[in-house]
């Protein structure tokens, strides 16, 4: 997604959450691909369901992991960041880093083992990526899921939805309302894990995948793009 990982981060930059559908459509539209599975996890969770609702995207199914999708969203700290996000950018780098490593092991349900925590870290870190990560908080916006949920129906693809059963963040009765309102069955809730799931039921949320890819797909390869 656009303004994390190792892409492009710069002062001014437009990461706000109707900039990521469009970069979707680009992507798969330059891939050439038809009928993507599609996982998604927070954030990319609202922008592939903008990709559907917004862009008209077809997808040939859609896993949403722990996604942002409902009202209210955003956690305390989020809400802060938003009317401050000069003042965390400008926070000596240690201090950064505290507050990160204490806002991604909030996201878990079991400690993050260090090297993991470094892999969150890293894109992060330095005078460009502590900037970028309070521009991504800042311009998280509330209205791009204000607009969409209007539009939710039951998409043309089957739809699986797994929550943290711990998730702090999205708790897991938004999974419900969201199913709800797709047509979808009730969200998979696993246990003893949070909102990152990837990082706490590895291996639940893989079996979901591949439950995912033999039922509606047959023999098939997920090309994973956040």
């Amino acid at each position: 997604m656009l303004g994390c990982g190792a892409s492009a981060k710069f002062a001014g930059q437009d990461v706000a959450p109707a900039v990521q559908n469009d970069l979707l459509a680009a992507l798969l539209a330059h891939w050439e691909i038809d009928r993507p599975d599609i996982v998604a996890h927070d954030f990319g969770g609202l922008t592939a369901l903008r990709g559907l609702f917004v862009n008209g995207l077809v997808h040939g199914s859609l896993t949403l992991l722990d996604a942002v999708a409902v009202l209210p969203s955003g956690s305390p700290f989020y809400a802060h960041v938003r009317r401050h996000e000069a003042a965390f950018a400008g926070v000596p780098a240690d201090i950064h880093t505290a507050l990160f490593r204490a806002y991604a092991q909030s996201a878990a349900h079991a400690p993050l083992p260090a090297a993991t925590m470094q892999l969150y870290l890293e894109p992060w870190q330095g005078p460009v990526g502590q900037a970028a990560f309070y521009r991504w908080i800042a311009q998280s916006d509330l209205a791009a899921i204000e607009a969409l949920q209007p539009l939710y129906r039951r998409p043309d693809c089957p739809v699986t939805l797994v929550w943290g059963e711990h998730d702090g963040f999205i708790p897991p009765h938004q999974g419900d309302e969201l199913a709800a309102k797709l047509g979808a069955p009730a969200p998979e809730r696993l246990p003893e894990a949070g909102h990152l799931v990837q990082e706490d039921a590895p291996e639940r949320v893989v079996a979901s995948l591949l439950r995912v890819l033999a039922r509606d797909r047959g023999p098939a390869s997920v090309r994973p793009w956040c």
